[in-house]
């Protein structure tokens, strides 16, 4: 048997070609996370579902997602993040085609359930991954290129998952994602990793208490949470908002969103791009930063512009929000941040079921996603002192705690 090659061993095609497989594992997670969105309003007249029901579909894939976060991250640095991610994509791609059989409430509750808990490998793995195969200096670049498949991934999924519903049904939509997803695992069944990320004997690492007694975990944390919380309300109910409260039909509807993520998605590599250099020149303090800042001011004028603003201006906060949207660590790092960050997603659909089941509008929504996004302030601004690798104790190793290195989601 070949002996697995070293990090600084692999070419620089084979460090790109894994970057850009797992990018593609990214972009088939938000395919399939955003179909049930996408139909949200199908699914509603077939099955006679409430909007607070659709809320709480909307939040289940959450439940399961965030809770996994940490002990799926322990398990691909334990077992290996290329076994997990695998395992991972074939139960969200099961529970994505079986979607397109179910007939009631609770099935879609348990299918949803379980999308979580296959998609909760996503990030943690990769992280893992990108750390193994991708210097320092590039790893901006590397979640770039990443957090555009991701955000590109609702992109495809809302335009031709409408296409799809609007001449074959919205079942069919399930199915064809579903089946597609699954293809995925031949390429990366030949990927051959470096020694680095793959499972080994316990090598001196910083332990679990000394992470949580870090304040920029928990900085990133808020400010991941307060991130998420804008970006998955506008994920599970935007497809929803523009049919039901501005009353654009189904084609019209995967064609706004459509171009709404792929905005977002384009900002997202030009953002990392941007990011690295500064990164190379010392500034990386004040690039993180800054594109912080102006992400979630810009969050809180979008979110009140499609509030209270006529059609014309509601649209263009869509599409200037999502491009606002754009661009660490070990596994366990990404997984206690992702957990506590993605809690965003339990609660941003649920609420805005609640609120626009009593209010019958979306204003009350957007104005709490306005001021959560003011909140995330805090979190990147106060409480991460300085956006730089972490000087562990000395049984420890350096964890990196920029921001930036995986914008996970």
């Amino acid at each position: 048997m070949r002996t697995p090659p070293a990090s600084t061993e692999l070419t620089a095609f084979a460090r790109w070609s894994i970057v850009g497989l797992l990018a593609t594992a990214l972009f088939i997670n938000y395919v399939d996370r955003g179909a049930v969105p996408t139909a949200a309003h199908l699914i509603q007249d077939e099955l006679g579902l409430s909007a607070g029901q659709l809320g709480v579909l909307f939040s289940a894939f959450f439940w399961t997602y965030s809770i996994l976060q940490i002990p799926v991250g322990w398990f691909a640095e334990r077992y290996g993040a290329q076994r997990i991610l695998a395992a991972g994509l074939a139960l969200w791609a099961c529970a994505t085609m079986l979607v397109g059989v179910v007939h009631s409430f609770a099935a879609l509750l348990a299918l949803r359930l379980l999308l979580g808990i296959g998609e909760s490998a996503g990030f943690p793995a990769a992280s893992k991954l990108l750390a193994s195969v991708i210097p320092v200096g590039r790893l901006a670049t590397a979640n770039g290129i990443v957090a555009f498949a991701y955000q590109l991934g609702p992109a495809v999924g809302a335009y031709c998952g409408g296409l799809i519903m609007v001449h074959y049904g919205w079942r069919a939509a399930f199915w064809v994602f579903g089946a597609l997803s699954l293809l995925w695992l031949l390429p990366w069944s030949r990927v051959r990793l470096p020694r680095e990320s793959l499972p080994a004997e316990r090598r001196n690492e910083p332990t679990l208490g000394a992470i949580l007694r870090q304040r920029s975990l928990w900085g990133t944390a808020l400010g991941l949470f307060s991130t998420n919380y804008a970006f998955y309300f506008i994920l599970t109910w935007l497809p929803y908002y523009v049919v039901r409260e501005r009353g654009f039909s189904t084609g019209e509807m995967a064609s706004l969103t459509g171009s709404a993520y792929l905005a977002s998605a384009l900002s997202s590599i030009i953002a990392g791009w941007a990011i690295d250099r500064y990164v190379r020149s010392g500034q990386a303090n004040i690039a993180y930063k800054s594109v912080m800042v102006v992400a979630h001011l810009g969050t809180v004028a979008c979110m009140l512009c499609i509030a209270f603003a006529s059609q014309s201006w509601a649209i263009a906060g869509i599409l200037v929000y999502q491009i606002l949207t754009g661009p660490t660590a070990s596994a366990r790092w990404i997984g206690i941040q992702n957990c506590c960050g993605n809690l965003a997603g339990v609660v941003a659909p649920a609420l805005t079921g609640l609120l626009v089941e009593e209010t019958h509008h979306f204003v009350a929504a957007f104005v709490t996603a306005a001021i959560v996004s003011l909140a995330g302030l805090i979190g990147w601004v106060a409480m991460i002192p300085r956006v730089a690798p972490l000087a562990w104790p000395a049984r420890g190793t350096a964890i990196d705690t920029q921001p930036g290195t995986l914008a996970a989601k």
